[in-house]
């Protein structure tokens, strides 16, 4: 569609969206939808609820978050069922800052600007609509006008409670403007925007010699003194700080930590009284969410220092921790890549996953118990079967080390590695090792990094590299079995002839000369052993392998090559086995013959066509692959 025709599309539906009338057309308004009165807390906790709840694995998972921040999912929980849900039904939880504290590179910002973004989106909804006095710079909550002897019988007439009191500007107005009737004082919907400063207010710190408190409060107009006579008259007053602006939605404090004390002191009584003061007049209520960020090394200095103490009891913490997940890190990285420049580079199957792997590792603090190294915990965190472990193990893992994610490498660094790999290699396609040499000469540059944490970062590398060449066997592995397809069902065919039997306590007829013969225990053995079944375990694998026969057969389905997962492996591997010299002499023969060309064409064809790679990179897998066989 034309981008014009879709503009104009956009503008009329803000004009159909708008809203003006008097107060008593707005309480009409209030008897069909009461929520278009609910608080700043609740607007935001409404909007995360609408967008969509799923619970995964017993943890609940906000839509609303999904889409941009992967792997913190236990922090988001905490913080709208420990912050924003009882904030929302009016605890005194709504009194306190909520201070996400985490690393660098965690999430905090894009948290901030998802409730930021979405609170204006929010607006234009009917759920999230927004309603105020007209013509009021502050945005005022129209229910301000009702006295407060009037307020019980209005909570009885409407269910709706109502807090705070009419500013100065606005109880001018109602007497000069309106004659003090209520009734006829002009509402109207408005919406959220940043830009526009209405309902979000974005305060950054700066040189605390040069920052006027009038960015938080707003100032005296000099130029209206004249006309009005006196820096008390609230008209001749600009209430257009931040916390002014911010009314009715979010204030976010940026590094709230490294403000001037004076700034932090009208948060006191904005979190505790719902006002401030500002000027020359009596207390300013302003109901809005504060939400400011840090890192843990500042949050520890400003607790530390005793003078901090009435702010830091206002002060609700919520620990944004790096996420610890290598399938999530790896969308991060999708993410980031999609939104930049490269995307159309090619990016060979498992090179973002093998550098989300070395990331996670350097997140993660070791285990007490001693059958858990670093890379079982990696794949444990990350919802993959380990043998000997279940859910119960995970959980106590995670109660080890509370502080577990605080620290490590963040996704920027990681990024700024693929990038510089991308850059740097004319081919436009990058793989896993490519990467891997990358963040390795990256911990040269990195200037927060101690010379102990690079030694153990570099063993994380060598590590993920270990990883990565099982990975690339076994791609190239099923690849290669692929065109010896027929070998595999041949493979397995005999060895179910064989289980059939030692199960059975039977004997196999030999199809040539017609002689019993005893099952052969070498042959099962020599798959089994491919997939780690012990010599104890092997009846139970078989004996297990024979009920699911079964239940096929009840079931009139025949149980095939791709039946049971385990034994497909085990097949693929024990032929890989038998054809690993077959590929060795393919893979590393400079001048292949022409069966040899054939084979690899083959196997390429399936790398590209099967498993995502292009040729550039299908073929320097197989070259890799061959010289790691060779060794």
């Amino acid at each position: 569609m034309d981008i014009l025709k879709k503009i104009e599309q956009y503008r009329e539906e803000e004009e159909r969206l708008k809203w003006e009338g008097t107060f008593a057309e707005y309480l009409e308004i209030l008897k069909e939808k009461p929520w278009v009165a609910q608080s700043a807390h609740s607007r935001v906790y409404n909007m995360i609820k609408d967008a969509g709840v799923e619970v995964v694995n017993g943890r609940k998972r906000y839509k609303f978050f999904s889409h941009q921040l992967f792997g913190l999912e236990e922090a988001l929980e905490r913080l709208v069922e420990e912050y924003f849900h009882p904030a929302a039904k009016r605890l005194d939880v709504r009194k306190r800052i909520l201070l996400l504290m985490g690393p660098v590179g965690g999430g905090k910002s894009t948290l901030v600007t998802l409730l930021k973004r979405g609170l204006e989106e929010y607006s234009k909804t009917e759920r999230g609509a927004v309603y105020a006095i007209k013509g009021c710079p502050m945005h005022e909550d129209p229910l301000h006008l009702i006295p407060p002897h009037l307020r019980d019988d209005f909570y009885k007439e409407y269910g709706i409670r109502i807090e705070g009191e009419l500013s100065p500007l606005n109880m001018m107005r109602l007497e000069k403007e309106y004659g003090g009737r209520i009734e006829d004082v002009m509402v109207e919907r408005i919406f959220f925007s940043e830009n526009k400063r209405v309902g979000i207010g974005t305060f950054s710190p700066s040189d605390p010699k040069s920052q006027d408190i009038a960015d938080l409060t707003g100032s005296i107009d000099f130029s209206t003194i004249a006309e009005y006579g006196s820096e008390s008259d609230p008209r001749a007053y600009r209430f257009d700080g931040e916390l002014n602006k911010a009314n009715r939605g979010i204030m976010e404090f940026q590094e709230m930590l490294k403000c001037d004390e004076k700034f932090l002191w009208h948060l006191l009584s904005l979190t505790q009284e719902g006002n401030f003061k500002a000027g020359r007049f009596a207390l300013i209520s302003a109901d809005e969410l504060i939400i400011a960020h840090t890192n843990e090394t500042e949050y520890r200095s400003f607790i530390a220092n005793k003078k901090n103490e009435a702010l830091h009891s206002r002060i609700i913490v919520m620990p944004i921790p790096y996420n610890l997940r290598v399938s999530e890190e790896e969308r991060i990285y999708e993410k980031m890549i999609r939104e930049s420049d490269v995307a159309d580079v090619h990016i060979a199957p498992h090179t973002l996953r093998i550098a989300a792997m070395f990331t996670i590792l350097t997140r993660l603090k070791e285990s007490k118990r001693p059958d858990v190294d670093l890379i079982k915990k990696m794949r444990l965190y990350d919802g993959e079967m380990v043998e000997g472990f279940n859910e119960v193990d995970v959980e106590e893992l995670k109660k080890e080390h509370p502080d577990e994610g605080m620290s490590g490498i963040d996704p920027r660094y990681v990024i700024n590695r693929i990038s510089s790999c991308i850059i740097r290699k004319e081919v436009p396609s990058i793989n896993a090792l490519d990467v891997l040499r990358s963040l390795k000469e990256g911990l040269d540059q990195h200037p927060s990094i101690s010379k102990e944490d690079k030694e153990r970062y570099l063993n994380f590398i060598s590590l993920v590299r270990k990883e990565y060449d099982e990975i690339a066997k076994q791609e190239v592995q099923k690849a290669f079995v692929y065109s010896y397809e027929e070998s595999a069902k041949t493979l397995m065919d005999n060895y179910l002839d064989n289980v059939e039997a030692y199960c059975n306590k039977t004997k196999l007829r030999d199809p040539l000369t017609g002689e019993e013969m005893n099952p052969d225990e070498k042959l099962m053995r020599s798959i089994e052993e491919q997939i780690g079944i012990s010599e104890n375990a092997k009846k139970a694998f078989r004996e297990e392998i024979l009920i699911r026969i079964s239940a096929y057969a009840r079931k009139g389905q025949r149980f095939d090559y791709n039946s049971h997962e385990r034994l497909r492996e085990a097949i693929q591997k024990k032929l890989f086995a038998d054809l690993k010299d077959i590929v060795k002499i393919t893979t590393s023969s400079k001048t292949p013959d022409e069966q040899q060309l054939k084979k690899i064409n083959e196997v390429v064809a399936r790398l590209i066509d099967e498993y995502g790679y292009n040729s550039t990179s299908a073929n320097e897998l197989l070259r890799y692959v061959g010289s790691l066989l060779n060794r």
